[in-house]
């Protein structure tokens, strides 16, 4: 079941209405019988950036290296830094910042008079439509909508089962103030510039009846006694990807080309190609609890519990991010694509001390290694002018962004003393590219793509790491755990993230043997970094250098444990070389944080108790996030609407089923719940290009089926170990291995696919 669907229209945006997306595009469709609303969205019409009356290019990088120096002295002399000092220091009023725009809305108002009956309201999954269908006397009415990605335009289709009943009128109205709406043969054309920062901007609606009459009145058309009648919407601006201006064509001709091109072709087709582009992706892995009768609104099968809501989120989230992020836009935000304000919460941003980043961990895990494209063109782009803040703030090569950027290229900083500084965003974000590395094994991705931005990122920490005075060891200076605390010297995450950026870009220089000297420096700053990983006086693991974490403290960032999650310093008890004492540091930290905290926060707490091998108590994660922070239409609520929950929350199921950032090694169902004895999933892909099928009963793994993309020793840990002898499908000849207790390692062959069965021996 793939389905979610609800018995009465939507009238909260937020908390009910449906969402479909082509990666640029994105709307949210209410349903309503005598009013139906689609708002919609196009993701680069953003106020800020250059042309806005307050910008100045380099501003936000005013605070110059003796401002920087300053704030090192004084955390040297005192050991920290007040918050608001730190402000005074190296803040900046932020200037030009801006915020995701709402596009507009589409509004149609069917005639048909009389009751509605029989009304379901539904999306589809699987096929990425979303459907509204009631009866009104004799009459069944049904309406369609879909987001091609291939077409690149938002679709709908309003038909009955009675020649002659669809009457409808339609009309687009634009959320900018001094936006222009035509009307003429059927289109509908919005355009205008931002008042803000002059950002040209265009969308078009082709409407086309079969049968009745069409007329167009101001600012609307209507349709009378057709048999159905479809649309096609497109949208765009002319914001360009490219540092400093920003700017491109004007986007009316591709708009035009775009309605035009759809707006011709059999509405079927355009629906059948939809569908396999959406499907080559969503298809591609599956989770199976058993969860989800057909016959129970999803509104009610949230408020039942049991697995069916945990299947429905996995499947939905990875529909919101195909949805969301696709090569040619620009990445998911912290709400996709979907906004329905000018001034949403965070400006609807992107957040790089977390949020961001969270949006992608799925990605490569459920087999959607496309949709992260978006996110590596941005990283690149985010580049040039993270360099001009390199060498404005900290006097050095590099290229570095801190708390929150947006599409114009802002890397600096603003004054908001708890988030503000933040200069690891960029060695985080180089972290997804050498994840997309491990997981496909492409030497051309990481020579030609990951490798030049890990490196830049590398050398600006080089030349920023700071001398404690107290130990000599190297740290970075001032230092801040996000949103939490004061600023002080290598906080835990600070030195947790260098240390795994000069980690992957050592790894990534020795695999293409490159830069010999750079290795000599990367090995020598590994040897003098303080890695950030300290066990306090009430054993847990440190927040900061100095043991002040409060053991009563509920903080919603958990920031001191990313060496567990997403990085992959601290591994399980069990695991090889795995150091027990930061095992049980991080397992009293995050017992200690509790259960409760925003959406988000709870979505990456259900990765860390499943990097623990605690399947119960992430499944608990898991159901909190569903019980109080799910709205009813699978959203996750931080409060407000905040999808990197929704994609966290993916990722933390995916980690509870498959385990494999040791490279080379499978960890299969590594912390089941209890709640989850039965179940199956397809599609799962470890680091060095293996996909995993999987099975399981009483909580035990009774099939496991691997597909070799490259090639290589592969090592399995599972319950299926009872023999060294593997099945290869391919060839249908046994694979002779080696066993060590509960786990196997035997050689793979390129494309081959094995088997391992419960009653193999």
């Amino acid at each position: 079941m793939r389905v979610i669907w609800y018995g009465t229209p939507a009238t909260d945006w937020e908390r009910e209405a449906l969402p479909i997306g082509n990666g640029a595009m994105g709307a949210m469709v209410f349903g309503g019988v005598a009013a139906e609303r689609l708002q919609f969205n196009e993701k680069t019409l953003w106020t800020g950036g250059p042309g806005t009356a307050d910008y100045r290019h380099g501003d936000w990088a005013a605070p110059r290296p003796d401002a920087l120096a300053r704030a090192r002295a004084r955390v040297d002399a005192a050991g920290r830094l007040d918050n608001d000092e730190a402000v005074a220091l190296l803040g900046e009023p932020r200037r030009g910042f801006g915020a995701y725009q709402n596009f507009g809305d589409v509004h149609l108002a069917p005639h048909h008079g009389g009751t509605a009956t029989g009304y379901r309201r539904e999306l589809d999954l699987a096929d990425a439509l979303a459907r509204v269908r009631y009866e009104v006397g004799d009459t069944t009415y049904t309406r369609e909508y879909f987001a091609s990605h291939p077409a690149g335009v938002i679709a709908g289709r309003l038909s009955a089962d009675r020649p002659g009943r669809v009457s409808v009128t339609l009309r687009v109205a634009p959320a900018q103030a001094g936006a222009a709406v035509t009307v003429e043969g059927g289109r509908v054309t919005v355009r205008g510039a931002l008042s803000d920062n002059g950002l040209r901007y265009e969308a078009q609606l082709r409407l086309l009846a079969d049968g009745g009459t069409v007329t167009g009145d101001g600012d609307r058309i209507t349709v009378t006694g057709a048999d159905s009648v479809r649309f096609v919407l497109a949208a765009g601006t002319d914001y360009a990807d490219t540092y400093p201006h920003y700017r491109g064509d004007d986007p009316g001709p591709r708009v035009t080309a775009a309605v035009d091109t759809a707006a011709v072709r059999d509405f079927a087709d355009l629906r059948a190609e939809h569908i396999a582009d959406h499907r080559r992706l969503f298809d591609r892995c599956r989770l199976d609890l058993g969860g989800v009768p057909r016959d129970v609104p999803t509104d009610v099968l949230l408020d039942r519990g049991g697995p069916g809501p945990a299947e429905l989120l996995f499947g939905y989230g990875r529909y919101l991010l195909i949805a969301s992020s696709r090569p040619g836009s620009l990445p998911a935000n912290l709400q996709g694509v979907w906004n329905s304000s000018n001034t949403p919460p965070w400006c609807g941003d992107y957040h790089v001390n977390i949020n961001l980043q969270m949006n992608y961990w799925l990605a490569e895990t459920t087999n959607l290694a496309e949709t992260a494209l978006p996110l590596f063109d941005f990283i690149d782009a985010l580049r040039p002018p993270g360099r001009v803040t390199a060498r404005t703030m900290f006097g050095s090569a590099g290229w570095v962004v801190h708390n929150e950027t947006t599409p114009f290229g802002f890397t600096g900083v603003h004054d908001w003393p708890t988030a503000f500084w933040f200069p690891e965003g960029a060695a985080w974000l180089a972290q997804h590219l050498y994840e997309h590395y491990l997981f496909g094994l492409d030497r051309a991705f990481l020579r030609d793509r990951a490798y030049p931005v890990m490196r830049e990122a590398a050398e600006f920490w080089l030349a920023n790491l700071h001398t404690d005075p107290s130990d000599g060891t190297l740290v970075a200076s001032p230092s801040f755990s996000p949103e939490h605390g004061e600023h002080v010297a290598g906080a835990a995450m600070s030195q947790q993230i260098i240390g795994d950026l000069l980690t992957n870009t050592l790894e990534a220089a020795r695999e293409l043997d490159v830069d010999a000297q750079l290795r000599e420096r990367l090995a020598d700053t590994l040897a003098r970094l303080d890695p950030g990983l300290r066990i306090g006086s009430w054993g847990q693991l440190q927040e900061w250098k100095a043991d002040l974490d409060d053991p009563a403290d509920a903080h919603r960032h958990v920031s001191h444990l990313f060496a567990l999650h997403p990085g992959r310093r601290i591994g399980r008890i069990g695991e090889y070389g795995a150091d027990v004492g930061l095992v049980d540091a991080a397992r009293v930290s995050l017992a200690a944080r509790g259960d409760g905290g925003t959406g988000w926060s709870k979505a990456w707490k259900i990765s860390f108790w499943a990097r623990l091998g605690d399947g119960d108590r992430a499944h608990r994660l898991l159901t909190e996030q569903l019980r109080h922070s799910t709205l009813p239409n699978l959203f996750c609520d931080h409060p407000p609407f905040q999808i990197d929950g929704n994609f966290g929350a993916v990722a933390g199921i995916a980690e509870m089923l498959l385990q494999s950032h040791r490279f080379g090694f499978l960890d299969v169902l590594p912390a089941l719940p209890a709640a989850w004895p039965d179940g199956a999933v397809t599609g799962l892909r470890a680091r060095g290009d293996v996909l995993v099928d999987l099975t399981w009963r009483d909580g035990r793994a009774t099939e496991l089926v691997l597909t070799a993309g490259r090639g290589d020793m592969i090592t399995v840990r599972s319950t299926l170990v009872q023999s060294p002898d593997v099945t290869d499908l391919t060839t249908g000849a046994l694979v002779s291995g080696r066993r060590d207790f509960d786990q196997v390692s035997f050689p793979t062959e390129p494309g081959h696919r094995y088997r391992f069965t419960a009653d193999q021996a």
